[in-house]
């Protein structure tokens, strides 16, 4: 269903994003997934329930609407970006008991390798701690520039060509340097 226009919902669980329009260096990828809809995520991420990453379980607790919320919020990373429009982005979800969450997310990442988790590092982020923004930008801010607290980041030491150049060939299963499935997983934790 399109990001844009999810309707409030409970649980926790893992989803995929998929992206169909025009940014350039996306054409591959959305072609295909114009021509077997929704077919190759960009993304794919997870929503635990409070205290999962704790070593709680969360078994048995209500999650609330923790999944419905992550969507919410990357949806507001896409329309803080300049040249991304929310429109072009589609997404699925599972809602499921929170034992299974990250398995779901590593095997969703092993099967389709988005580039968002492979390579373009950074679109799960949130906004840093106090006396954090001398880290570097993210690859994904520096190609997609727009959250504000991003902005306040130092400039990331690879050129936006290189991302793009690196995006472009993955995209065209060549072999560039990716992020393991372990560091794609723990990304946002």
């Amino acid at each position: 269903m399109p990001l844009s226009s999810l309707e409030r919902f409970e649980g926790a669980g893992v989803y995929a994003l998929y992206y169909l329009g025009p940014f350039p260096s996306y054409k591959l990828l959305a072609a295909s997934n114009l021509q077997k809809p929704c077919s190759l995520p960009i993304y794919v991420g997870k929503a635990v329930p409070d205290g999962s990453r704790k070593g709680g379980l969360g078994l048995g607790d209500n999650p609330g609407r923790v999944l419905f919320n992550r969507l919410g919020e990357h949806l507001g990373s896409i329309n803080a970006a300049t040249n991304l429009d929310a429109k072009d982005f589609y997404c699925r979800y599972l809602v499921t008991d929170d034992i299974w969450i990250p398995l779901g997310e590593a095997l969703l990442i092993d099967q389709f390798s988005p580039v968002w988790n492979r390579v373009l590092d950074g679109f799960g982020n949130h906004t840093p701690g106090t006396g954090r923004f001398k880290q570097q930008r993210s690859r994904w801010d520096t190609l997609h520039p727009g959250r504000p607290w991003a902005e306040k980041c130092a400039v990331n030491n690879t050129s936006l060509e290189t991302i793009t150049e690196l995006v472009e060939a993955f995209l065209a299963g060549k072999a560039v340097p990716t992020r393991s499935t372990r560091q794609s997983v723990s990304e946002d934790d």
